[in-house]
């Protein structure tokens, strides 16, 4: 799963939480002053979050809620730094409301969507990542849908994992990272020949690796190649002899108790 990426401006220079002012007249100043102090306070427990001093990111960012909750970057804010503190519970209540605060916002969608696939919903983030893809303001739909396509994987549906990764092939023919998980998935599913096609795209469209060499010797065994088979063997052998892989392609073979 791709890591979160919080779509918040770090602050430069201000590492202290922010107190409004409440000496005003207005009523409605009172209220964009606090408004003010709880945006630059979020930044603030990005910025504590990022340098992993994490009791200043919980005071921090506890300080913005009471400025004002009801927006989706304080409270996505308030899930990465729970999160971080094992609060689970805290955690997945602040992004839920992320995600009601930010329903037209696909940033934040796809940010609770990867906490939910990881530690919440999985069909749920699934969902909110199908919804963010969709979104005409979402410069990154193929992130969206390779997202969806390892939760349905992690939730083992594979068949959903792999119209999600074809999905995404829409957008860019050439990612080897979702031409390696449809070459995986397709095998789990039987298809070796269209696990083969994966393959020989991925490696047009990217180094050699050994696990992709292993899956290689393995589809080209069970379709029956021998020779394609043994050429995926040695290349694994001759260029990864100290990985995990190769370590299991012996066994495999026979060759290793």
């Amino acid at each position: 799963m791709k890591k979160i990426v919080v779509a918040l401006v770090c602050v430069a220079g201000l590492m202290a939480p922010v107190t409004a002012s409440l000496a005003t007249t207005s009523g409605s100043t009172d209220k964009k002053s606090m408004d003010q102090a709880a945006a630059i306070n979020t930044q603030l427990a990005v910025a504590y979050l990022k340098q992993n001093n994490l009791s200043a990111a919980r005071d921090t960012i506890d300080k913005a809620l009471k400025q004002n909750p009801r927006t989706a970057e304080t409270q996505m804010t308030a899930g990465l730094v729970y999160d971080q503190l094992g609060d689970q519970k805290k955690a997945l209540g602040h992004f839920n409301e992320a995600a009601k605060l930010g329903k037209d916002n696909p940033d934040v969608l796809n940010n609770v969507a990867v906490y939910q696939c990881r530690k919440g919903d999985r069909k749920r983030g699934e969902e909110l990542f199908l919804k963010a893809a969709a979104s005409p303001l979402y410069k990154t739909p193929a992130v969206a849908y390779t997202n969806a396509g390892r939760c349905a994987r992690a939730d083992s549906r594979p068949k959903d994992a792999e119209q999600y990764f074809r999905k995404a092939l829409t957008y860019k023919a050439d990612q080897p990272d979702v031409l390696q998980q449809l070459a995986e998935v397709t095998h789990e599913l039987g298809n070796n020949m269209q696990s083969r096609a994966f393959l020989q795209r991925y490696f047009a469209s990217a180094p050699a690796s050994a696990s992709m060499l292993l899956l290689g010797y393995r589809v080209e065994t069970e379709l029956g190649d021998a020779a394609a088979a043994g050429d995926y063997s040695k290349r694994l052998i001759r260029d990864f002899s100290s990985s995990t892989e190769a370590e299991t392609l012996l066994r495999e073979q026979g060759t290793r108790p």
